[in-house]
């Protein structure tokens, strides 16, 4: 009763499809590794950067940028994303259930 309760304050991300995406068509893992390293490389870049001499809007299309980097990589990494109330509640279920 509780891990429902639980389950039902905690949200968990999830990503939807685009709705004009019809088909799913898989790249290879070579591409992926190339432009996630030249993402990186801006990252760095930025990261280096003397930020001190540029006005507010430019650091401010710096930090958008860097999001939208930020969130590219996180696309094309893969994986899966669990938030902390997740994984407690996976903790939780493992103990009560072994």
């Amino acid at each position: 009763m509780v891990a429902l309760m639980l389950l039902a304050v905690a949200p968990l991300p999830v990503n939807a499809a685009p709705k004009n995406a019809t088909t799913l068509v898989a790249e290879p893992a070579v591409a992926n590794t190339a432009e996630n390293d030249a993402l990186l490389l801006r990252l760095n870049e930025i990261k280096s950067m003397d930020k001190s001499n540029l006005s507010s809007s430019e650091k401010k299309g710096l930090r958008k940028e860097v999001k939208s980097i930020r969130s590219e990589l996180m696309r094309n990494g893969g994986g899966i994303y669990i938030s902390g109330a997740g994984a407690i509640i996976i903790i939780i279920l493992l103990i009560v259930l072994l």
